[in-house]
């Protein structure tokens, strides 16, 4: 994650990788491809991370969408470097559309499933307010965390809860 603050993953050498972390070449490729596969495999712990944690809780009542909301942002900061670096220095943005799709199924799957909204408008609206929530988490570190986790789960969770209870059929 350091040197991703400095240079692009493309500029980054494994010999690089392996001076910074103090290891061999030999024990680096025991374990990783290249660079580009140690960043994959990064990515993929905090992916099932996440979703490990979503399906721990139930995001169909109000106040326990609040607090896994809020359990989220505190992982996030927990791994502040790590989500900080790959949301908004890191060129490639797979990583945000992963996080962008993890969350969107929850949301399509668990708070979506009221007959009133339409389901033909259920993955535009889920989009939206996913999309929406990225960019105030990433406005959130970049800001370097000026609210508490609570106050962004508040304000992330009024606006979804909003979007939602207002998209009913025509």
């Amino acid at each position: 994650m350091t040197l991703l603050k400095s240079k692009a993953l493309s500029g980054i050498t494994v010999k690089e990788l392996c001076e910074h972390a103090d290891i061999n070449r030999s024990t680096f490729y025991t374990h990783y491809k290249d660079q580009f596969d140690l960043l994959r495999q990064i990515e993929e712990e905090i992916i099932a991370d996440m979703n490990t944690y979503l399906n721990q809780h139930n995001f169909e009542e109000k106040e326990q969408a609040l607090q896994t909301t809020e359990r989220l942002l505190e992982y996030i900061v927990s791994k502040y470097d790590i989500f900080y670096t790959l949301l908004n220095e890191n060129e490639d943005t797979s990583f945000e559309r992963r996080v962008m799709e993890v969350a969107s199924n929850f949301l399509i799957n668990n708070w979506m499933n009221d007959d009133e909204i339409d389901q033909a408008n259920s993955e535009y609206l889920s989009t939206f307010i996913i999309s929406g929530s990225i960019h105030v988490i990433k406005l959130w570190l970049a800001r370097n965390m000026d609210k508490t986790p609570h106050q962004i789960a508040q304000i992330i969770n009024r606006i979804a809860l909003n979007g939602i209870n207002n998209c009913y059929v025509d």
